[in-house]
């Protein structure tokens, strides 16, 4: 089959951006509807079980087969669409050796003492009265230091899973408290990579992008803290009582020192000199095996008659510590690598979807839709929350949601003088924390698969992620800090 001579691609930062003339607005939108239908029967009618455990993915690929055909019935050739898939597998290949880090992370923070001794610390000045709003915080300082909110759920959010989960209070609710925290430090940091990118997209720069993302940004904080302050103080916990247990039954089973620390402080100390994710977390797993057998030689042996073998196991299979109390049992045990291979595999199928629908131009096509519809400056910006918002439910892929938005908007804002910070700051507020409400996106698959709670659980209670869009449509609607490129009498708008 001939390749399309109507494809035209635009490569901005290693992402692709094809349109398709042949290709009409329906057809764009016949794969995400079959998609969207298959999967909300799974969740809703079928347990997330209808073609088994890994019913998400192969409904992806199914998604994906339905792309094809549409792409094959529009002029586009196979070797566009293995093209466009390889693209965007390579994209994930460092995420996906993260997942697979973050996984002997957990294991070896497990065995080395490190997790149980943030617990132990933890019950003893987190009380349940502050805890959701403190999770909020603590996500929020690391996630700015770092520019990562996936750090920030591997070390600190991981701990604060385990806290909450032993104080007996709701783990989507714990999760939607870290995640709201480490999204908003994710968006304010000048270290972050999205925060670097929306700007380069929207044609402004960086502090600038900063300072006015900060007008619909601190008041949406806000919100979510004082929101989780009134369930925090109203919370009904299993576990308060119980915390004198709880601390016996970690001393009993683990040698429990302040020297621990010095595992994920190291980690942090690394991010924060801008070592590279990969080293800083692997850097992490070898401090904790050193620490295992420093501290942990009576867990290594428990767990089996060669400290090697508890290692490996740690590492890349699953592990349980037992201790005199039921309720940490569940909380002590691990998956390893291998825990993680449900949530690589949902990624590497979320891409095989959104690689075909970028090849057959379909990720353009309904952007554009969108774009014609903006026929007033609210109409503007609701188009491109619109665009982000369904690029991240399609392409699976926040950057290509703040990448094809940045692109297609950007001259339209330009047209009806506004500034370029007025798109970068919406390409955050709808494009970066949203990614984390869909799960199987990249963003929303991590964030389950390492805080052990799943997307549905905690999507309610991720009230920073979820306002953060109706935050920037307000300021929209009312006119509140919309920054005009020229004088605005000089701009003629049609209402």
């Amino acid at each position: 089959m001939q390749e399309n001579k109507n494809l035209s691609e635009l490569k901005v930062d290693g992402q692709h951006i094809i349109e398709n003339v042949e290709l009409s607005f329906r057809e764009a939108l016949i794969p995400v509807i079959l998609l969207m239908t298959m999967l909300a029967y799974n969740i809703f009618f079928a347990d997330g079980v209808a073609l088994g455990d890994y019913s998400n993915q192969f409904i992806l690929l199914i998604g994906g087969g339905i792309a094809t055909i549409v792409g094959f019935r529009n002029k586009v050739g196979i070797k566009t669409m293995i093209a466009e898939i390889w693209e965007n597998l390579r994209s994930v290949f460092v995420p996906i050796m993260i997942l697979f880090l973050v996984g002997a992370l957990a294991g070896t923070w497990l065995i080395s003492g490190v997790i149980p001794a943030m617990v132990y610390y933890g019950l003893q000045v987190l009380s349940p009265s502050i805890f959701l709003p403190a999770c909020v915080i603590i996500a929020a300082l690391i996630s700015i230091a770092t520019g990562s909110s996936w750090t920030t759920s591997a070390t600190v959010g991981i701990a604060l899973i385990g806290i909450g989960e032993a104080l007996g209070i709701n783990l989507g609710m714990v999760a939607g408290a870290v995640i709201s925290g480490a999204y908003f430090g994710d968006k304010m940091s000048p270290l972050s990579d999205t925060t670097n990118l929306a700007p380069a997209m929207a044609g402004t720069d960086l502090f600038t992008h900063i300072r006015y993302m900060a007008i619909t940004t601190i008041p949406t904080i806000i919100i979510t803290l004082i929101i989780f302050s009134i369930i925090s103080m109203n919370i009904d916990t299993t576990g308060s009582a119980d915390v004198s247990g709880l601390l016996n039954s970690i001393d009993n089973t683990f040698n429990i020192t302040p020297y621990l620390f010095i595992v994920p402080l190291a980690v942090i100390a690394l991010i924060l000199f801008k070592t590279k994710p990969l080293i800083a977390l692997g850097s992490g797993v070898l401090l904790a095996i050193v620490f295992a057998f420093i501290f942990q030689q009576e867990v290594l042996g428990n767990l089996s008659s060669s400290n090697i073998t508890a290692i490996f196991n740690s590492i890349f299979t699953d592990i349980q510590i037992v201790t005199d109390n039921e309720k940490l049992n569940d909380l002590f045990s691990s998956g390893g690598m291998k825990g993680m291979l449900w949530t690589i595999f949902l990624i590497i199928c979320a891409m095989v979807f959104g690689g075909i629908m970028d090849a057959i131009g379909a990720l353009a096509r309904i952007t554009k839709a969108l774009l014609k519809m903006a026929h007033t400056v609210f109409g503007l910006f609701a188009s491109t929350v619109f665009s982000c918002l369904g690029l991240n439910i399609i392409a699976s892929d926040q950057y290509l949601a703040i990448v094809i938005p940045g692109k297609m908007f950007k001259n339209a804002f330009e047209d009806r003088g506004l500034a370029p910070e007025n798109l970068s700051r919406t390409l955050e507020d709808a494009g970066t924390v949203t990614s984390v409400l869909i799960p199987w996106n990249t963003c929303g698959a991590y964030q389950s698969g390492v805080l052990g709670v799943g997307v549905g659980e905690y999507f309610m209670y991720a009230f920073f992620n979820w306002m953060s869009p109706f935050t920037t449509l307000l300021f929209a609607a009312l006119n509140i800090k919309i920054k005009q490129l020229v004088k605005k009498e000089a701009v003629t708008i049609s209402e």
